[in-house]
């Protein structure tokens, strides 16, 4: 198995997210490793959170397992049951189809790093319960209603 040079695949800020719910995840940077590292069955990236930052609306899957282990700092973890404390070592397991939103929050002073490992290719309903947000099998970003978001 040939080591893997993180060096090599920058950090990311970017999310499709609307703008106005694009503000929470602002401290967020995400090392996309799926691409790169050529895997075909999962997806896997490393992610940073700065102080105050999250990991995305909170949100669950219908046909995606997913998989995180803190690998630096700590963060929050809520869910629909309130907040988990998770710390280095730590891991959470988010099994598909469960009606539980989840995210992570660093509310803490330093920088707090994790991986994450979820499918690739599966076209599945993805549910936001806080917000109005949605996304269908086109994996594209809708109001829960369906209707598009307008970005202008």
């Amino acid at each position: 198995m040939p080591k893997v040079d993180l060096g090599q695949v920058p950090p990311v800020s970017s999310t499709g997210y609307p703008p106005e719910l694009a503000k929470a995840v602002a401290g967020r940077l995400v090392q996309r490793l799926t691409k790169p590292l050529e895997l075909t069955d999962f997806g896997v990236n490393i992610v940073t959170l700065l102080p105050g930052a999250w990991s995305s609306q909170r949100h669950w899957h219908e046909a995606e397992d997913e998989f995180l282990i803190m690998l630096e700092g700590e963060a929050a973890l809520v869910e629909d049951e309130g907040e988990t404390l998770l710390k280095a070592g730590d891991c959470a397991v988010f099994l598909k189809n469960i009606p539980n939103g989840h995210h992570l929050i660093n509310r803490s002073g330093a920088p707090a790093k994790f991986l994450v490992v979820g499918a690739k290719g599966v076209k599945g309903n993805c549910h936001y319960p806080d917000v109005d947000l949605a996304v269908g099998p086109s994996m594209n970003y809708t109001h829960k209603d369906g209707t598009p978001w307008s970005y202008g």
